[in-house]
């Protein structure tokens, strides 16, 4: 394969990702990062960290926007539910 193909298919399955995250809001990233340990906080900050390895400049707004789909804030406001006590447990154990 050569790299431009596989540049491509990374960018179509990085779309794909985000689509099928887009697909269930109702999947917190708490849940996220304790069950994968990344969550789409870590992929708006990859995004943020690649363009600029790239000589491109994306501030922390901008990426999440591009993960959430909408602004962080109104994504928090529709979606996102409290931690319970159980999830932020899990989560610290992961840390480990």
């Amino acid at each position: 394969m050569n790299e431009s193909n596989q540049q491509a298919i990374e960018a179509a399955v990085f779309r794909r990702l985000l689509a099928h995250l887009d697909g269930r809001k109702d999947v917190q990233n708490i849940e996220l990062m304790i069950l994968a340990g990344f969550c789409r906080n870590c992929l708006s900050r990859w995004y943020s960290e690649e363009a600029e390895a790239m000589g491109e400049k994306i501030d922390s707004d901008a990426a999440r926007e591009r993960v959430y789909g909408m602004p962080y804030s109104e994504w928090k406001d529709k979606h996102q539910k409290p931690a319970t006590a159980e999830q932020l447990a899990a989560m610290n154990a992961n840390k480990s």
